[in-house]
């Protein structure tokens, strides 16, 4: 069983994530001070040394968390609707998965602290790294086991999966950095899935 002081170093780590990812969430990164986040904590300075080298290193972590839970998130979602409306193709899994990745986009602590304070703090290879680890392979596997299927047009699955993760990047920071971000989601929306199409073999109906 872990130890006492194992549950308290896990407890003293969660709850600096918990606080600076609801103090980079409201007021963003650079208005976040680490006296901020480890009142919010109620833990020492000291504490927040011990688990992170600095404040980019805690934001990076952060950032990491909510990148990968939406990402989770979106998986257990789409199986859920797979399966309650019995949709086996994965062409049709593709298509209503980049929309709901899409709406996805307005989660207040993935829109500010993912698409709009990570490439601003780290800069835009963070965000690639991200796609890279939580985006490619899934896509990849979805785009193969569609030309398997017949669905889509043969052609070679790995630069098609970098394409359409740009695609679909540029497509979220639209809509997050947009005034009117309702608008905007409808309309990347749309050219987002009119491309999509462009992909579909012509006799897959």
């Amino acid at each position: 069983m872990p130890s006492r002081r194992a549950d308290h170093v896990a407890d003293t780590r969660g709850a600096l994530l918990g606080a600076a990812r609801s103090l980079f969430a409201s007021r963003g990164y650079a208005a976040t001070g680490t006296e901020d986040i480890v009142s919010a904590a109620r833990v020492t300075r000291g504490a927040l040394y011990h688990h992170f080298r600095d404040k980019a290193d805690l934001f990076t972590t952060v950032m990491e968390q909510c990148a990968r839970e939406m990402a989770e998130r979106l998986i257990e979602q789409e199986t859920r609707r797979a399966e309650a409306e019995h949709q086996e193709d994965t062409w049709s899994l593709l298509r209503t998965g980049f929309q709901s990745f899409l709406d996805a986009c307005a989660d207040p602590d993935f829109q500010r602290i993912v698409l709009i304070e990570g490439p601003a703090v780290l800069g835009h290879s963070a965000w690639d790294a991200l796609v890279e680890k939580h985006g490619y392979v899934l896509l990849g596997e979805v785009l193969s086991q569609a030309v398997a299927e017949g669905r889509v047009d043969p052609m070679p699955v790995r630069p098609l999966t970098r394409m359409l993760g740009a695609l679909i990047s540029e497509a979220s920071l639209y809509i997050a950095r947009s005034e009117d971000q309702e608008r905007a989601r409808a309309d990347a929306g749309a050219v987002l899935d009119r491309m999509l199409l462009g992909l579909r073999r012509q006799d897959a109906g």
